[in-house]
């Protein structure tokens, strides 16, 4: 039952993404899809990753993969965030 709550709530997260982003400028997307990847992505990606491989080598201490894979796929999100942040206006150039 954690899986699939797991991934609806990166479907979820994917959905809203997209539905967010039409229209919008380059810079709004990318603040959009910064803060969705480090609120709904970072905890069910690596939630999801880390007990499936702990699953699959039958060693509950491989879910410690998760302590990695959340900051990384943060780190990832804030970048893509302050990207959007700090990225110009097309009509600024």
């Amino acid at each position: 039952m954690a899986f699939v709550i797991a991934l609806i709530i990166v479907l979820v997260g994917l959905i809203a993404a997209f539905q967010l982003t039409e229209e919008k400028t380059e810079k709004g997307k990318y603040i959009i899809w910064g803060t969705i990847t480090m609120i709904a992505f970072a905890p069910s990606l690596s939630f999801l990753i880390g007990v499936t491989y702990a699953m699959t080598v039958r060693n509950g201490w491989a879910a410690s993969i998760m302590m990695l894979l959340f900051p990384m796929i943060f780190v990832i999100g804030l970048i893509i965030l302050l990207l959007g942040i700090y990225k110009k206006h097309e009509e600024d150039r």
